[in-house]
C-alpha cells in the first residue's frame, strides 16, 4: 500500500514540529542503548516482517479486541467498536511497522513521532479519521503496550531462517525502537517543562 493511499498518514507533511532536536534524539537513543548495529538489524527486521504485516496486525488487533479496556479507545459514543476507525488506524499501523524498521531517524521522523503522540492524546485524537470516539488514550496504556508489541513480534522475526542470534538482535533492535518512540509520544502527556 502506497503512502498516498493511507488516509491520515502525513509523514513528511506534518505541521507539528517536534519540540526536540536531533541532539535530544541522540541522547534518547543513547539512553535506550540504540546503536548503529541496531539500525542494521532493524532494517533486516523490516525485510523479514514486510510480507507478514497483515498477520502481525491480526495478532495485535486480536489482542486489543480481546481486552475491552483497550478496545474502548476505538468505540463509538454508544460503546460499540467503530469498525471504520479500526480499519483506518490499521492502515497506518501497517505503515508504522515499516517506518519503524526502514526510516532514517532524522528530523522528519522526529516530527512525525510528535504527531503520533498528539494523535493519541486529546490534542488531536480522532481528528485524522474525523470520528467521534473516546477523546484520549490514557498514557499508562501507551507504556504498557510496549510489551505486547515487542513480545508478539519475535515469532515473526524467527520465520525466515535466521540464526537465533540474528533473531535476538532484530528483536532487541525492535524493542529499543518501540521504547524510543513511546518515549517521544509522551510529550503531550507531560507537564510543560518536565519532558
Amino acid at each position: 500500500m502506497s503512502m498516498e493511499k493511507i488516509p491520515g498518514y502525513t509523514y513528511g507533511k506534518t505541521e507539528n514540529m517536534s519540540p526536540l532536536n536531533l541532539e535530544d534524539l541522540n541522547l534518547l537513543k543513547e539512553t535506550v542503548m540504540f546503536t548503529e548495529e541496531d539500525e542494521k538489524y532493524l532494517k533486516k527486521a523490516g525485510e523479514v516482517l514486510e510480507d507478514q504485516i497483515e498477520e502481525i496486525l491480526d495478532t495485535w488487533y486480536g489482542f486489543v479486541g480481546s481486552h475491552p479496556h483497550l478496545l474502548y479507545y476505538f468505540t463509538n459514543p454508544d460503546g460499540t467498536p467503530n469498525e471504520k476507525y479500526l480499519a483506518a488506524v490499521r492502515k497506518r499501523f501497517s505503515r508504522w511497522i515499516l517506518d519503524t524498521c526502514n526510516r532514517n531517524y532524522d528530523h522528519v521522523w522526529l516530527d512525525y513521532q510528535h504527531e503520533i503522540g498528539l494523535r493519541h492524546h486529546r490534542t488531536k485524537k480522532n481528528q485524522a479519521d474525523n470520528v467521534e470516539s473516546v477523546p484520549n488514550i490514557d498514557y499508562r496504556y501507551l507504556v504498557a503496550f510496549i510489551y505486547p508489541i515487542t513480545a508478539t513480534i519475535k515469532p515473526f522475526l524467527a520465520r525466515k531462517g535466521h540464526t537465533p542470534e540474528e533473531v535476538e538482535k532484530m528483536h532487541q533492535a525492535w524493542f529499543k525502537a518501540t521504547t524510543l518512540q513511546v518515549a517521544l509520544w509522551s510529550y503531550p502527556y507531560v507537564n510543560q517543562g518536565d519532558f
